[in-house]
């Protein structure tokens, strides 16, 4: 396959939507069991409860921490292959539209980190994900050793063998440990816009470098790559061939995560080493989860007991800023301040009640428009220099109209202001 080949796609793959919205509800339910990174929990009232809180966090945080953000990256890499794919087939080059998107997706990271001390992961997608846009002109076999190359871990290893060579060195670490303590001193304070402004700042910035010494950095274009070639090739759909790829892919990479997890686990590691085995436990284990979920989307009443997380999954954007939005609200000082009474257990059936109602509500939006708010506001792109953005919802009557009613009442009311702003 080369460059050049379109992707067929003339009804979105079903399967995607909801391994994403799989992997969103994942995220959230782990942010809600880490107070957003806020570190306030109450005491266990009896050694029982104290056993099943932390039986809870390690048997979550195991199936999921690391490999949930590791299926968003992989889909978002996905997502541009179709949208690229689509407008190849117009004649048309998906570049210039994706940078811009890229920018957008920016603000939007800063929009969710207002609410998220130090935990967005959106910026590290706006950054780098500018290395699509070359990547899309590569063949298909480039493209398998570039992702290769960043999935190796290729900072890691340079720093292990500069370690065995040299004994005492240590790696650079670009992460300031007093970052999050920080954070949480203005989180603490009940002041929203002391929080906000810190978050904004102190945190994207400690959320960035923890995620360079984590190796994310590094991981995230290699899963961009990845689900860029998955889209490209059409694994998703539905076929002898693909099924035979999928259940491959779950049996190398439930071998391949078993080796990676007990070698993580060596005690005379050094920390370039650990992180490397930690990465690549996390990509192979995501890969038993996407491989088992799109084998049994093939059965019925899989695809109907997950119904739910296709409405999900299409408003994923959306979902992953109003869950920090949420969030905060629930357990910050600011708000309601409920962290220092809801452990693991509860704190974890709180964030399967919001997820419900966020599904309940994407289920109500999509029957009214065509994207959900945020989805909606990323579509904007400036078709000429001389128009405006323009965005498109589907109205309740069906029909196609470029802003939602309130959007158009308020920026109508603000056109007023302008017009005559003595009037108000």
């Amino acid at each position: 396959m080369t460059e050049n080949t379109p992707i067929n796609n003339t009804q979105r793959i079903q399967v995607v939507d909801a391994l994403r919205g799989f992997a969103i509800i994942a995220i959230m339910l782990v942010h809600f069991l880490e107070h957003f990174i806020y570190n306030s929990y109450p005491v266990s009232s009896s050694p029982a409860m104290a056993s099943v809180n932390e039986t809870v966090k390690e048997a979550f945080f195991f199936l999921f921490a690391g490999k949930s953000y590791t299926m968003f990256a992989l889909l978002f890499g996905f997502t541009y292959a179709i949208q690229y794919g689509n407008q190849l087939k117009k004649g048309k080059d998906f570049a210039g539209r994706f940078a811009w998107r890229l920018c957008l997706l920016a603000g939007f990271a800063c929009l969710n980190a207002i609410f998220f001390p130090g935990g967005d992961i959106l910026l590290t997608f706006a950054t780098v994900g500018f290395i699509l846009i070359p990547a899309r002109r590569l063949s298909t076999t480039a493209l398998v050793l570039a992702s290769f190359f960043f999935l190796a871990q290729p900072l890691e290893i340079i720093y292990a063998a500069v370690q065995w060579i040299l004994p005492g060195w240590t790696p650079p670490i670009l992460h300031a440990p007093e970052s999050y303590p920080t954070l949480k001193v203005f989180v603490d304070s009940g002041n929203f816009w002391s929080m906000a402004w810190h978050n904004l700042t102190l945190g994207q910035v400690a959320s960035y470098t923890w995620g360079i010494d984590a190796g994310r950095l590094m991981q995230a274009p290699g899963l961009f790559i990845l689900g860029f070639i998955l889209g490209k090739g059409g694994f998703f759909k539905e076929s002898d061939k693909n099924t035979v790829f999928w259940v491959r892919t779950l049996l190398i990479s439930a071998v391949v995560s078993f080796t990676f997890f007990i070698a993580k686990e060596v005690p005379t590691l050094y920390t370039p080493v650990k992180t490397i085995f930690t990465m690549w436990h996390n990509v192979s284990f995501t890969g038993i989860w996407v491989a088992a979920f799109v084998l049994l989307y093939r059965l019925e009443y899989f695809r109907k007991m997950t119904a739910g997380l296709t409405f999900y999954g299409k408003m994923s954007l959306t979902n992953y800023i109003s869950q920090s939005i949420i969030g905060s609200l629930i357990f910050f000082p600011y708000a309601l301040g409920l962290a220092p009474y809801l452990g693991y257990l509860n704190s974890f059936l709180v964030g399967l009640v919001i997820m419900l109602l966020q599904i309940r509500f994407c289920q109500w939006w999509l029957a009214r428009h065509k994207y959900g708010p945020l989805e909606g506001l990323w579509q904007c792109s400036p078709y000429h220099h001389k128009r405006s953005l323009t965005c498109v919802f589907r109205g309740p009557s069906g029909h196609l109209t470029l802003i939602p009613p309130y959007f158009r009442l308020v920026s109508s009311t603000v056109f007023r202001m302008r017009k005559s702003p003595a009037s108000f």
